[in-house]
């Protein structure tokens, strides 16, 4: 059930504005509405706060975190954490630079800049080059050349001149600024600075717990001080407006007397703006979980489907995996998972419950245990086939097929019924009963033309009086006849997308259909191996472990493929639900 809200502005004055949020956070029950956008200095540096602090966690991730320690300036720990990782950051590169300077010594031995100069003072023009050893042959014999290393193909040489314009055409080296010793001397201090650093960066990893901790604290402050700049202000008040559950209105009455703010309680204008928050039994709200899985929530003003969703979703699931044997293996997973992880939510656990057990009742009815036929005939399962189900005889596949058909039929109609029972104040809900009308007369239409049933003589008539009643009231309005034609003018492309909706409910029989063409497969395959031998026996184990395994995967993946796409698509487009709500997060601690 969605929860009916109501709407909240709250209005202090601006010197009472701080403490006032604070009371209001405690009793949390209002979900903010931002009345403006503004952003202050403080939320700036608690942003920057922020990204520091993931940066912080992503840092210290690296090492060790060994004994946890206590710190109180964490914020301070958190810049320093950063900053103390810039420096390693600027140490590495400059070690780099260095470390490529020194290359240059390797190739060309520990010469000293000043020498060079000297011998330019004298007249005497040294140049450094590099080469590979067919270019070699190329310097003209009168040039002074010294080889100073090769380093495979590569070589590294000096040219002796007595003209500054002496050159070769080879790629030059130009001698380092700096002298080897100096430059031998700064990488080793580099190095123990990097080093240096890096032991303080590992010794900040005993507070990675404390850092983490403190994210719900920053959290909160950012929260406290967008709720307080979005705040409106007007002379010496300000104003905050939220939506709060009609059930708790009475707390916030109690706590704005008691504190003396001013108060506006009233009916949402703007549904959009609304929060929405589902509140259903604890065993129905097993189903949340797949919807926080999907990120989907209805609009305030749409339909809280969680029941329709839950059965049909539990009915598509059993057929499209379809295997008694697989529902076991997922009951048996869910009981393994559930005892290990006993501090996880149930919701999750209970759903699996719920979809292992009627895939384990599909496959009993239908005789699939594993894809083995064998299985089936065991005298205790055989007795809980039902032969129209079977998923080894030919003759059950149109059965089948004609039923998935009937669960799209029923599925859609109870979509239909339920938008007319949210209009039935309005004459547009009838059209919703005509529409359940041309549903059905589809049905019939979509057994004809795909498994050859004859159609019934009233189908027709019952398609057409569908349809008179969904023009005349789809659109009604004071100008009837417009109203008429808007309808009529939609109308047949939304017959032929109800058909292509019943029809398409046909892939519970394919996808489930393939599932035990594929466990049959792989069955037979292992079969053909045996188990004669040791080895052929490890073979076959191979072959049914992995060609099950995949199986499941397979189907699972149906099961967001298909099964979640009949609720998500066809069946919220007929009960005209867009899932575009936002939920309910209230202001709290």
């Amino acid at each position: 059930m969605i929860v009916k809200m109501k709407k909240v502005t709250l209005l202090v004055s601006s010197q009472n504005r701080d403490n006032a949020l604070y009371k209001l956070r405690k009793l949390g029950i209002l979900d903010i509405k931002r009345v403006k956008s503004d952003t202050s200095e403080d939320l700036n540096e608690l942003a920057v706060l922020k990204s520091n602090l993931i940066k912080s966690i992503a840092i210290l991730d690296n090492f060790e975190s060994g004994k946890s320690k206590k710190q109180k300036d964490i914020p301070g720990l958190i810049n320093e954490v950063v900053q103390t990782d810039a420096e390693i950051s600027k140490a590495n590169s400059r070690l780099q630079e260095l470390e490529q300077t020194a290359g240059w010594f390797e190739y060309f031995g520990r010469i000293s800049r000043g020498t060079v100069e000297t011998l330019r003072e004298r007249g005497v023009f040294v140049t450094f080059y590099q080469t590979d050893k067919a270019g070699l042959k190329n310097i003209p014999a009168e040039k002074e050349i010294h080889i100073a290393k090769e380093h495979g193909s590569m070589v590294f040489c000096a040219l002796f001149s007595s003209s500054p314009d002496d050159k070769l055409d080879f790629k030059e080296m130009a001698i380092p600024e700096v002298e080897p010793d100096v430059l031998e001397k700064e990488i080793r201090r580099q190095k123990e600075e990097l080093k240096s650093l890096t032991k303080k960066l590992q010794s900040f990893a005993s507070f990675k717990s404390e850092i983490a901790d403190y994210d719900k604290v920053l959290e909160k402050k950012i929260e406290f001080i967008q709720v307080k700049s979005s705040m409106g202000d007007e002379n010496e008040f300000a104003f905050l407006q939220g939506f709060c559950p009609f059930d708790v209105v009475g707390n916030l009455k109690e706590n704005a007397d008691k504190e003396g703010w001013a108060y506006i309680i009233e009916d949402p204008d703007v549904p959009e703006d609304v929060p929405t928050l589902l509140r259903n039994p604890r065993w129905m709200s097993i189903v949340q979980p797949l919807f926080d899985f999907m990120g989907t929530l209805p609009g305030y003003k749409e339909i809280d489907v969680s029941l329709v969703f839950l059965c049909f979703f539990s009915l598509f699931y059993a057929i499209l995996i379809g295997d008694a044997g697989y529902g076991f293996v997922f009951l048996g997973a869910t009981v393994l998972f559930r005892h290990k992880l006993k501090d996880s939510p149930p919701q999750p656990f209970y759903l699996m419950y719920v979809l292992s057990t009627a895939t384990i009742i599909w496959g009993l009815l239908s005789g699939t245990w594993f894809g083995s036929e064998k299985i089936s005939h065991l005298p205790f399962l055989k007795i809980f086939i039902v032969p129209q189900l079977y998923s080894f005889s030919d003759l059950s596949q149109s059965f089948v097929m004609k039923l998935t058909f009937i669960i799209g039929a029923v599925h859609l109609s109870v979509a239909r019924f339920m938008a007319a029972m949210k209009r039935i104040n309005s004459p547009t809900a009838i059209a919703e009963f005509g529409w359940i009308a041309i549903l059905w007369g589809i049905f019939f239409v979509a057994n004809n033309l795909i498994l050859g049933t004859p159609i019934k003589g009233f189908v027709l008539p019952m398609i057409g009086v569908g349809s008179f009643v969904v023009a005349f009231f789809a659109n009604f309005q004071k100008n009837i006849i417009k109203g008429f034609l808007i309808s009529l003018g939609n109308l047949p492309l939304d017959i032929i997308s109800s058909f292509s909706d019943i029809v398409s409910y046909i892939r519970l029989f394919a996808v489930g259909f393939a599932t035990v063409i594929v466990a049959t497969s792989f069955n037979n395959m292992a079969a053909g191996v045996g188990v004669s031998s040791v080895f052929s026996s490890a073979i076959t184990a191979v072959i049914l472990i992995f060609g099950h395994g995949l199986n499941i995967v397979l189907g699972m993946m149906a099961v967001l493929v298909h099964g979640v796409r009949l609720n998500m698509l066809e069946f919220s487009g007929h009960i005209g639900i867009e899932w575009s709500g936002r939920p309910y997060t209230p202001f709290k601690e």
